[in-house]
């Protein structure tokens, strides 16, 4: 028999890795309803379709929004994992459309001017791959986003595609006072024909909690260290160790060795000691609202590439607003005080100091809209 989502939450508030909250039991009612109407869809042709000659209409989705640290994203990743379709995926909102446009850019080189419109060829290549579409922080700040929009859902609702999404907006919310937003509004209607509209309205900051229980910076990265960042990634994910997971960057596969519910967890070493480049650590810090690393070292002896890369690592978190729980072996301004960097580091180093911050900490996971 199907587990159901219900019966995971269950364990989980047993566990102690959440806090049960009506809110959330309502949602979790809700998806449980289209996890039981996605595993009665039929694999083939069914009665509907041979008694009146065409598919049965595909489920209404879920939109899931409320404020930030209300359990939305766990809630989401838990549905996921659950789903029946093998063909399923589930992406942040911000990557998922920075693939559209490059798909896109491909489909129009092929096309080389001799017509045809990319936009529906890449809805049906994107419906094709996976029935099921659950995408995280929806939020639209651009307006080549906003313009496409419309049509491409449109194209993948007609293909049958399932949209389960998270924001911190209401439809009626998104791209507010963007330009010429009054061309976004189509999209806004089609979204609401399509997915029924779910405000998760815990009245506590859940996140926020976890993360102002205990400090987010640890000197010097000892044992004692570590066993404050082993609690932090298992009061932030629900457990103590999570298991790899992979995200699809321009074409290839960047493994993440230890994730679960938004948190990646990473030595220092394993993440700026490999072979990523910015679109990598950007795609990081798309996908995982928090980020545990252990074992920042003095970079001053560290290798250029290394330093290099933590330097973007570290625009990237704050672009994105990730939060970063760090072991390291000193405080931010003296990790780098020489070298042909150390300038560079400066605005590192204030960023990082930023960044543990109740201010910050409180900030929803995602770029800012602008």
């Amino acid at each position: 028999m199907q587990q159901t989502l219900d019966q995971n939450y269950a364990e989980l508030a047993r566990l102690g890795a959440i806090r049960p909250d009506p809110a959330q039991i309502a949602v979790v009612g809700k998806l449980d309803a289209l996890l039981t109407e996605l595993d009665g869809t039929p694999k083939g042709p069914g009665l509907f379709d041979r008694l009146f000659g065409k598919k049965a209409p595909a489920p209404r989705g879920l939109y899931i929004w409320g404020e930030v640290g209300r359990g939305k994203t766990l809630l989401m990743d838990q549905f996921f994992d659950l789903a029946p379709h093998d063909a399923k995926r589930r992406a942040h909102f911000h990557a998922f459309m920075v693939e559209v446009h490059g798909r896109l850019h491909e489909v129009r080189q092929r096309q080389n001017g001799k017509g045809g419109d990319a936009i529906l060829e890449v809805a049906d290549e994107i419906a094709a791959e996976g029935k099921l579409l659950c995408l995280d922080e929806f939020q639209v700040t651009d307006i080549a986003d906003a313009m496409l929009l419309s049509r491409l859902f449109g194209r993948m609702f007609e293909r049958g595609a399932v949209l389960v999404t998270t924001s911190n907006e209401p439809p009626d919310g998104l791209y507010r006072n963007g330009l010429n937003r009054h061309l976004f509004l189509p999209f806004i209607d089609l979204l609401k024909e399509r997915v029924d509209v779910v405000k998760l309205d815990a009245p506590s900051d859940f996140r926020l909690e976890k993360l102002a229980a205990a400090p987010t910076w640890y000197v010097p990265a000892d044992g004692t260290a570590k066993k404050a960042v082993d609690a932090a990634f298992e009061r932030l994910a629900g457990a103590a160790k999570g298991g790899p997971q992979t995200l699809r960057v321009q074409g290839r596969d960047v493994v993440v060795p230890n994730a679960l519910n938004g948190v990646a967890r990473y030595t220092f070493e394993g993440l700026c000691g490999a072979l990523l480049g910015p679109a990598d650590l950007g795609a990081i810090a798309q996908r995982y609202h928090s980020i545990v690393l252990d074992g920042i070292p003095l970079l001053d002896t560290a290798a250029p590439d290394q330093v290099r890369r933590f330097i973007i690592l570290i625009d990237e978190l704050y672009d994105n607003r990730v939060k970063l729980i760090a072991s390291a072996a000193a405080e931010p301004d003296a990790l780098l005080t020489s070298g042909k960097q150390a300038v560079a580091f400066k605005r590192t180093a204030s960023r990082l100091v930023e960044m543990r911050s109740k201010e910050w900490l409180s900030l929803p996971h995602g770029r800012a809209v602008t």
